[in-house]
């Protein structure tokens, strides 16, 4: 790492500080925010998909559970509701987060949960 021009003072031109932490702006925190995500989900027993690298996935005696993420939106579903639960306030403890409730649309694409269509069918 070199500093760049103008920012040089005498006898310091060798000395460059690295940062430890992302900043804003540079082309990193999503790589690096991304890097944590994966550790803490990890961290509850979710395993990542070999075709999609955005896709964790947890299979259980009490059920599944599947974690999508696309850039800073996450979607998690499944059939263990007590396990999503657990999950979501798990990563409410590392990450700040907002849940927006029952998915409707992702990525321009509307979503119906099939359980609802069948109780508003019958």
């Amino acid at each position: 790492m070199i500093q760049p021009t103008g920012y040089e003072t005498q006898g310091e031109s060798s000395r460059v500080c690295p940062l430890k932490k992302a900043i804003y702006g540079l082309k990193q925190p999503p790589r690096a925010w991304f890097d944590k995500f994966r550790i803490v989900i990890t961290q509850c027993g979710l395993k990542r998909c070999v075709s999609n690298r955005s896709l964790f996935v947890r299979h259980s005696s009490a059920g599944s559970i599947v974690v999508a993420v696309y850039v800073e939106d996450i979607v998690i579903s499944g059939d263990a509701s007590h396990g999503i639960t657990a999950l979501k306030e798990y990563l409410s403890t590392h990450f700040h987060m907002k849940d927006f409730g029952h998915l409707c649309y992702f990525l321009r694409t509307e979503v119906v949960c099939s359980l609802r269509a069948s109780l508003c069918l019958n």
